[in-house]
């Protein structure tokens, strides 16, 4: 057997995988794709290995350890994707974004019934603690 055949098989996979990670917005179909690419590495470990044929059989042994690694990679997806589902009610990527916390809530100026003493405008940036926290809880529920 030539080394092209899985050689090419295993650029197809590639490139599917590739192109399911970059186009997807499903976490679930994000995770596939990564399993599909990681396959595809496995793919040409053990035809490379077959065709230098190597004694120690290297190349089996690390698709081996690729696997498992792979096997722990999804169960961690899939528990975080799961908790994600379960909070948000959805587990598209582009909606995922605003979980990720941010101070932007804690610096935005609270403008609305605050007059300083003097009349001066509110400075920028300077919200109370307590505005904060509760723009950052209204801003998670």
């Amino acid at each position: 057997m030539h080394l092209a055949y899985p050689a090419v098989l295993a650029a197809l996979l590639f490139c599917i995988g590739l192109y399911g990670v970059l186009a997807r917005r499903n976490a679930i179909l994000v995770l596939m794709s990564v399993e599909l690419m990681l396959n595809a590495v496995n793919l040409n470990l053990v035809a490379f290995d077959v065709w230098l044929r190597d004694t120690l059989h290297s190349g089996q042994a690390l698709t081996l350890f690729t696997i498992a690694i792979a096997a722990a990679e999804i169960g961690i997806g899939l528990a975080i994707v799961l908790a994600v589902y379960r909070n948000r009610g959805t587990s598209d990527i582009d909606r995922l974004r605003d979980t990720a916390e941010t101070d932007d809530a804690e610096t935005l100026p609270d403008t609305a019934g605050t007059d300083d003493a003097d009349g001066a405008e509110p400075t920028p940036g300077r919200a109370d603690e307590e505005t904060g926290k509760t723009k950052k809880a209204e801003a998670t529920t």
